[in-house]
């Protein structure tokens, strides 16, 4: 392979099959020439005011990209399964949601204006009127993550679109496809070439020469928090980030709840994707009069889901995105075994990529998986007999996010939920629940700001005020008359 020391060095990277290994197709990776491309003709289109894009091409682009979308959605599947490893029943679900966040991001760009901002409310306001109108904030530059190959990217770039920003997008190494996609329909739809491009790297210096350059207005990363936090700390000043990492996100189930109820629920929020989803559950602390019951019912359920080939429709459970994540994975697990945690299912090493649905009860508190994000087919029981132990454990570490509680009382829920220490509490609902319009946001080391369509528009614009003087405000001419 050639270095990449050089701007005339040609890298290409293999774009693989998580499944089986096979390649899927061959991508050219860009130069630093190429990025210097990218920033000065995104930064010269946000410069020039009278190139902006107006409202409605923007509205019109967004709208002809769902239509492209509804129309190619069983491309994008496929697309999506052999890059990612997503089973087709989720994936199909993903593509969905993708489109529907694009008809979000409409709605939103139809709705968001500005303000009106009182004046003439002391003297010195007085023969003023004041209102507010949102414009582009900059260059956005989007870094995203594997594991939802387009809805991530809709996430980014359509509200960069919608806000009339210059967008500059890096997919995941891994799944470079899909973005490579988007972003062609949203050419085809109408958007000229230097608002969207694709920058493909898996040269951690040329994207981090990308990022912190001094003319990116916003910073959108998905990924891990190792890489974003550093990231942050390098940012050139005035650019403005959102940071949306993980966590091991917490289940709190009370004594009263319905075990069966329960199970069912928790099943889809502990092993959808293989759990390589940032709110995956992960702990769940249940009520000692139910936790063995709870855990041996749901390690019972685990075992009979379907792990294989993503492409099938009956395949409940894909690959990890790369061999080395089931390395690390079956490491965690042996750790909390060793420590003496029971494994009731799973713990096993399938393929190079595929994990057994495992349930681990009682794991050591200080164990990894306890304490870090598996992203992995991998929960742990844990049994609680005071309300105050369970919260305790819940919060007890440096990231919060999503967390659930499953009880049949009301006030038990409403109080349990106020001592979560997460951003969203699901009520009787599994952690990865989620809605594109509504805010998500991780706390402490688990992000920065708010993501949601209408949340990232508004992060991707900025408030102008206008100050209008005029001293007909206070005393209007006489009127003519009739």
């Amino acid at each position: 392979m050639n270095s990449p020391d050089t701007d005339t060095a040609t890298k290409t990277l293999t774009v693989v099959n998580p499944y089986d290994l096979s390649p899927v197709d061959t991508v050219t990776e860009n130069t630093p020439a190429d990025i210097e491309n990218a920033l000065a003709g995104a930064f010269a289109l946000f410069r020039d005011r009278a190139a902006w894009l107006p409202g409605h091409e923007r509205l019109a682009v967004l709208e002809k990209t769902v239509t492209l979308m509804e129309q190619r959605a069983d491309q994008l599947i496929d697309i999506a399964i052999r890059e990612g490893g997503k089973p087709r029943r989720d994936t199909r679900a993903e593509i969905l949601r993708a489109i529907d966040s694009v008809k979000a991001t409409i709605a939103a760009l139809r709705t968001d204006a500005g303000d009106v901002v009182p004046m003439g409310l002391t003297p010195a306001t007085g023969n003023r009127m004041a209102f507010t109108q949102r414009e582009p904030v900059g260059v956005v530059v989007a870094v995203s993550a594997f594991n939802h190959p387009l809805n991530l990217i809709v996430h980014q770039v359509a509200p960069a679109i919608a806000a009339g920003c210059p967008v500059i997008v890096k997919p995941a190494p891994e799944t470079p496809l899909s973005c490579f996609a988007f972003i062609d329909i949203l050419h085809e739809a109408g958007l000229p070439q230097g608002w969207a491009r694709t920058i493909v790297t898996s040269d951690n210096t040329l994207a981090e020469k990308l990022v912190t350059d001094s003319r990116v207005g916003f910073f959108s990363f998905i990924g891990s928090a190792g890489v974003g936090w550093v990231l942050r700390s390098k940012l050139a000043p005035g650019t403005r980030c959102a940071l949306e990492h993980g966590g091991a996100a917490p289940v709190i189930i009370t004594g009263d709840s319905d075990v069966y109820e329960v199970r069912e629920a928790l099943l889809k929020g502990c092993f959808y994707h293989a759990g390589q989803v940032c709110v995956s559950s992960q702990r769940i602390f249940a009520h000692t009069k139910i936790a063995t019951r709870f855990a041996t019912q749901l390690a019972m359920k685990a075992s009979g889901l379907v792990v294989g080939d993503p492409m099938l429709d009956e395949t409940d459970i894909g690959p990890l995105i790369r061999p080395a994540e089931l390395d690390r994975i079956h490491e965690w697990v042996l750790e909390a075994v060793d420590g003496g945690g029971q494994l009731l299912t799973g713990g096993e090493k399938l393929t190079d990529t595929l994990y057994a649905p495992t349930v681990i009860f009682n794991a050591p508190l200080d164990c990894r998986l306890m304490t870090e994000e598996v992203f992995g087919p991998v929960v742990c029981v844990d049994p609680w007999f005071k309300v105050e132990d369970a919260l305790d454990r819940a919060n007890s570490l440096p990231t919060a996010f999503h967390a659930s509680v499953f009880t049949r009382d009301v006030e038990r829920a409403m109080a349990i939920s106020n001592g979560l220490d997460a951003s969203a509490v699901m009520v009787n609902d599994h952690t990865a629940f989620r809605a594109d319009w509504m805010p998500f946001a991780g706390l402490r080391q688990s992000g920065l700001g708010t993501g949601g369509i209408p949340h990232s528009l508004r992060d991707m614009t900025v408030d102008k005020m206008i100050v209008l003087r005029t001293d007909t405000l206070e005393s209007p001419p006489d009127a003519d008359p009739v």
